[in-house]
């Protein structure tokens, strides 16, 4: 492929590709992959931060996942991506329309940074380079994850904290760069015509609900799905309920 990109696939199937978020790696989609390829579908889930540089930008995540489903000979699939992983479905839908049989957007948005979110990554990622991913962690738990999840799901928020903890500072500084440096999807959003599943945490401070109905209003044939008593890791904290809203709208493609 010329390049290096660590990935798991799981099951036989039409494919689905999932795009994870910042700044995780592709273990928070297991719950997603066993259950996808236990209900006669392919998972494919690359681990999109692999990238050294000062920039990884979302258009460069979206080929390297194109590139990757020709290493594996797949011609389409369901794009699904939570958060950053959002930003790249819609780049790939962007770049590639043909191999895009439906889109999965979860805890994501369409606008663009702000001046202001901006300088908030720049400074994160100073920290992150100065202090590591540990304060990272400490900072951003109690918005990525609901308190109910917090007070009863240990495992979860451990899962949660390990792969913030574990995260290449380098590769972590240049996702954010690369998330200040996207575009404005809110443009694409009335050219998608496949269909479309948008996923929201009813608690979500970082992408709320606000913004998913955005999307769902502005993308012909989407439906909206919120998701209680979670906030931005919604197939993480609510796996069973972020499953259960997969096979239906599925159906509707295959």
């Amino acid at each position: 492929m010329g390049i290096d990109i660590t990935y798991t696939d799981s099951g036989q199937g039409p494919a689905i590709l999932l795009l994870h978020g910042y700044p995780f790696d592709r273990s928070m989609w297991s719950e997603q992959i066993d259950f996808l390829s236990g209900q006669g579908f392919r998972a494919i889930a690359p681990d999109l931060m692999g990238r050294k540089g000062t920039i990884i930008t979302m258009d460069q995540m979206a080929r390297d996942s194109a590139a990757l489903l020709d290493e594996l000979k797949i011609e389409d699939a369901v794009v699904c991506g939570l958060s950053m992983g959002g930003y790249v479905a819609f780049e790939f839908a962007h770049l590639f329309p043909a191999r895009v049989r439906g889109l999965i957007l979860a805890g994501t948005r369409a606008p663009a940074d702000s001046e202001q979110e901006k300088q908030t990554r720049f400074q994160q990622c100073e920290k992150m380079l100065a202090e590591g991913m540990e304060p990272i962690a400490d900072a951003t738990l109690p918005k990525l994850l609901a308190p109910r999840t917090l007070a009863e799901k240990p495992d979860v928020v451990a899962r949660v904290r390990e792969m913030i903890v574990k995260a290449d500072p380098s590769g972590a500084t240049a996702a954010q760069h690369g998330m200040a440096a996207r575009r404005d999807y809110s443009g694409d959003l009335a050219k998608i015509n496949v269909q479309t599943l948008v996923i929201v945490g009813r608690e979500d401070p970082i992408r709320p609900v606000a913004d998913s109905e955005f999307m769902r209003d502005q993308i012909h044939n989407s439906r909206l799905e919120i998701i209680e008593d979670a906030a931005h890791m919604t197939n993480m904290e609510q796996p069973e309920a972020f499953n259960q809203a997969l096979p239906d709208f599925l159906r509707l493609i295959h």
